[in-house]
């Protein structure tokens, strides 16, 4: 189960299903790193998204590494890393390619502003 606080790192196609598939019942906001450990700009922006993980416990954020989990990249067209997918109820809501922090934390406050006042 994904925990709150922290970023799930998914190191398999199940692991990446099932945190996928509670996400989808529990009806929480997903955001997916889409990360490769050769990417200067993707560990530059690792440690924001800890502290966001830990800010926006209500968030599950999970960490893909396209390397690793090459089909789940693909599937998801994957093209730039970092990618981070914005997903509800295992639909994509949202995007933001690059490691633009200051979009990116907007983005996760608009969400979770539009989770709180439903």
């Amino acid at each position: 189960m994904a925990e709150e606080g922290v970023v799930v790192s998914c190191h398999s196609v199940d692991a990446w299903t099932e945190q996928l598939q509670r996400g989808i019942d529990n009806k929480k906001l997903i955001v997916v790193d889409f990360t490769a450990s050769w990417c200067g700009p993707c560990r530059m922006i690792s440690p924001m998204l800890t502290e966001w993980a830990r800010r926006f416990p209500q968030v599950t954020f999970l960490k893909v590494d396209v390397d690793e989990l090459g089909s789940v990249a693909s599937d998801w067209a994957i093209e730039a890393m970092p990618t981070f997918m914005f997903l509800k109820e295992g639909n994509i809501v949202d995007k933001v390619v690059g490691a633009r922090k200051e979009e990116l934390l907007q983005k996760i406050m608009m969400h979770v502003a539009k989770i709180s006042a439903q």
